[in-house]
């Protein structure tokens, strides 16, 4: 009985000096990140069939009357032109990158008139659109009136 006893012990403490072996070695170990998978990258379109899928976006969507340049380079997008709506200039910039362009250099001049309507708009505040009808009058109040 006794020595089933001390195996017993012996047991114990060599499994509990085994899994203390094991945790100390994940402990002395720095933590460090699992490596990171590398970005998949699209193989590079071809300049021209990119600047051909650009002026076909910008054919199929509002801005087309303002009959924007493209260039593009390496990849690179070059955007020429003007126009009288200040949000074009934007959109232009994000459809080039969403056709595949690298980069987009964006050279579309706003007309003073453009820039002017939205330093008003800033100006007078929230549009009416913007409002809501809780800040507003009451409607029940408009037509006991």
């Amino acid at each position: 009985m006794r020595n089933t006893r001390r195996g017993v012990v012996v047991l114990f403490f060599l499994a509990l000096g085994l899994g203390y072996a094991a945790t100390a070695t994940n402990v002395a170990r720095p933590l460090t990140r699992p490596p990171s998978r590398p970005a998949v990258r699209q193989p590079p379109i071809p300049d021209a069939q990119l600047e051909k899928a650009i002026r076909a976006r910008f054919a199929a969507s509002k801005i087309s009357t303002h009959h924007f340049d493209v260039h593009v380079q390496g990849g690179v997008a070059t955007l020429e032109g003007k126009t009288d709506v200040l949000q074009h200039k934007g959109t232009a910039t994000r459809l080039a990158k969403t056709c595949g362009a690298i980069a987009v250099v964006n050279k579309i001049a706003v007309s003073q008139a453009a820039k002017d309507k939205a330093a008003k708009n800033l100006a007078t505040g929230r549009r009416r659109a913007q409002i809501k009808r809780s800040d507003t009058t009451k409607r029940s109040a408009k037509r006991s009136s």
